[in-house]
């Protein structure tokens, strides 16, 4: 047998440490929290791998530890650390309240003012709606805010 293989196997502590750190690269580059998954399962057989386990069943239980851990913890944990993004650009607009600056008809789109910028409305239903009525931003469309009224 080549001394490679041979020292890897005599070593294996440092091969599932080796691993550890490479899935934690991963996860720190991605943060995706698939990867971190597999770092856990090499990071149990490192202490594992101190008994006189083959290498076979080494890798069938950091397969079954990572598998499970992935399937069973990481949609708790992306429910966990789904933190609220702040709505951006023309999602931030949905839901607020605006005044109409252009008449908007069924025929013709109007017009509205939200902070400073004047958008391009229709109405939700189609039903025309005067200027100066009050109105909550429904939908965002291209270009065209759809309002309906307050």
């Amino acid at each position: 047998m080549s001394s490679i293989p041979l020292y890897i196997l005599n070593h294996l502590p440092w091969l599932w440490f080796g691993l550890f750190i490479f899935f934690i690269v991963i996860e720190a580059l991605t943060l995706a929290l698939t990867t971190i998954w597999f770092a856990c399962g090499a990071f149990a057989l490192i202490f594992i791998s101190l008994l006189p386990i083959p290498l076979s069943w080494q890798v069938l239980l950091f397969l079954l530890i990572s598998c499970s851990l992935l399937f069973y913890t990481r949609p708790v944990a992306l429910h966990h650390f789904n933190l609220k993004r702040p709505a951006l650009n023309s999602d931030a607009l949905i839901g607020k309240k605006v005044v109409v600056t252009e008449s908007i008809t069924s025929l013709k789109k109007g017009a509205i003012k939200v902070n400073g910028i004047v958008w391009t409305a229709t109405s939700v239903d189609g039903s025309e709606i005067a200027v100066g009525t009050e109105c909550t931003v429904t939908d965002i469309q291209g270009v065209t805010a759809i309002v309906k009224k307050a």
